[in-house]
């Protein structure tokens, strides 16, 4: 038996493993008129995570079924692709491999941060180490999901987390960049955090044109010596950052140099 505030529901509700653990692993896909950016890498991403939680993905038939939505779409939307393990038993331990496939349309999120620039909270919510979960987009978002409620109330359009040890790692929906000295600076995920796609197309470019980069450990000091911050995400693009708190910058010449190598993407 099974209630949902109070009423009768199906058994199958109670015994997702996506609701009940956060069991399973998503992707959210920018779609322009049903064109999707970068689908295939969001379908590697996807298996990869897949893999680490030891789920099988029927992929010729989530791509059968990303197609069916993608033809009904218009203008700006994302695609969400959720992925968990398909129910089975009651406990932690999984006695099922194979993965349950929801898909979704969204309108895509609206902003003027690409022109004008982002204003940032340093979170106090922080992210655990994990590296068994580092990297991929798993269904437990619950950290993400306290550090952006602190950002209620505020002029804040994104906030910055750390983890435990007082080392920056991401924004609650976005990967970040330093820019020092013409050279680019991104925290390590060694621990935690995800390995965003538009992360990864950013420090493609910059090996593809002899532009500096360094993955490693960054502290929040490192905002006030930098030269230009941005935000990615593979959704809303590149976002420069104006303000960290109290702590101003401005839209530098290299955040601007990406953004109009990738703006074609974003905005057609």
């Amino acid at each position: 038996m099974a209630l949902l505030n109070g009423f009768g529901c199906a058994d199958e509700l109670a015994a997702n493993r996506a609701q009940a653990y956060g069991d399973g692993v998503f992707e959210t896909v920018l779609l322009n008129d049903g064109r999707p950016l970068w689908l295939a890498e969001h379908f590697a991403r996807l298996q990869a995570g897949a893999r680490r939680l030891q789920m099988h993905i029927d992929m010729p038939a989530l791509r059968r079924e990303c197609d069916t939505v993608m033809a009904s779409a218009c203008g700006r939307q994302v695609l969400k692709i959720h992925c968990y393990r398909r129910s089975g038993g009651r406990g932690y331990q999984p006695s099922n491999h194979c993965a349950d496939r929801l898909l979704s349309l969204w309108s895509a999120p609206r902003s003027d941060c690409w022109q004008r620039g982002a204003r940032l909270l340093l979170c106090n919510t922080r992210l655990a180490s994990n590296p068994e979960l580092a990297g991929i987009k798993h269904g437990n978002r619950l950290e993400q999901v306290l550090a952006a409620a602190e950002l209620a109330n505020t002029a804040c359009d994104e906030g910055l987390m750390m983890d435990l040890s007082g080392r920056l790692v991401e924004g609650t929906r976005s990967n970040v960049f330093l820019v020092k000295s013409g050279g680019l600076l991104t925290p390590s995920l060694q621990g935690g955090g995800v390995a965003g796609i538009m992360r990864d197309k950013v420090l493609q470019y910059a090996a593809d044109h002899g532009i500096a980069c360094r993955v490693t450990g960054v502290g929040p000091s490192a905002l006030a010596t930098a030269d230009e911050i941005f935000l990615c995400n593979s959704v809303f693009g590149l976002w420069p950052v104006t303000a960290v708190g109290c702590l101003h910058k401005k839209a530098g010449p290299l955040c601007r140099q990406l953004q109009h190598h990738f703006e074609s993407l974003f905005y057609v």
